[in-house]
């Protein structure tokens, strides 16, 4: 098996192996993945983190032993708790590092893979956060661009944001919305509910296609064009401006106790 780490902010993930090819997800910096196949400009991945798959660009990450891998996997994840931040190369140059960016190896400001040696002094999340603090770092993607497959500042969709909020708090989802849903304790009623739990919703046929972070006071954090806060009822969620209920609830889960 081979494996690499991603040491760019911001790499598409790709569903072919094709620059044409939809956008699925990224790859943020400091992200491994194991490599399951390879040809001589793209590599079909799977994220250690969430188990995604997808194709990444040759030129686009680095690869690292197995060694490494295992050595980084042994280390409780370090992230970039600033919105946007640089990061120094070993020649000076800068490079943006934005929120959620794992730090591997990191210590004393220094991050080292392979022959590549990295300085950032902006702070970090580390641990398992209280979950008061899912709200607070919710509220830092405020107005961010909605972007199918992102899971960035620049930009997010919906999963990705619940995903991005929960991993910065130390807790890992799936990527995806109908993947999320499966996780933790099922809760019947939007008045059992504490911020920080997670909303679900789901189209015409069933199937869950949206998910928002709850805030309390009927209010609900979410992406829907951009990452917004609107209202919350036993529908769903209803838009304030357009004066219509957006997307239908399905189901209430508490991840987090």
């Amino acid at each position: 098996m081979q494996f690499g780490i991603c040491l760019l902010n911001i790499v598409p993930l790709r569903k072919e192996a094709s620059d044409r090819s939809e956008m699925i997800s990224q790859v943020l910096f400091g992200e491994r993945f194991q490599i399951l196949d390879k040809n001589s400009k793209w590599s079909l991945i799977r994220l250690t983190d969430d188990l995604y798959e997808g194709w990444i660009d040759n030129k686009q990450f680095e690869p690292i032993t197995a060694k490494l891998y295992n050595q980084i996997e042994k280390l409780y994840p370090i992230y970039s708790a600033e919105f946007i931040d640089f990061i120094k190369l070993k020649n000076s140059q800068l490079a943006v590092l934005s929120m959620g960016a794992n730090l591997p190896l990191f210590g004393e400001g220094i991050l080292n893979v392979n022959q590549h040696q990295f300085e950032y002094d902006g702070a970090t999340f580390k641990g398992k956060l209280p979950k008061s603090n899912v709200i607070n770092i919710a509220l830092m993607y405020l107005n961010t661009p909605y972007l199918w497959g992102g899971k960035s500042p620049f930009g997010i969709d919906c999963s990705g944001l619940t995903q991005m909020v929960y991993k910065i708090c130390g807790y890992l989802l799936p990527r995806d919305a109908y993947q999320q849903a499966m996780q933790g304790a099922t809760l019947n009623f939007l008045e059992e509910c504490e911020p920080g739990d997670l909303a679900f919703f789901d189209n015409e046929a069933g199937s869950i296609i949206h998910v928002g972070i709850l805030m309390g006071n009927d209010q609900i954090i979410h992406a829907s064009g951009k990452v917004r806060i609107d209202l919350i009822d036993h529908s769903g969620i209803f838009n304030q401006e357009t004066k219509q209920h957006t997307h239908k609830l399905r189901l209430l889960k508490r991840i987090i106790n």
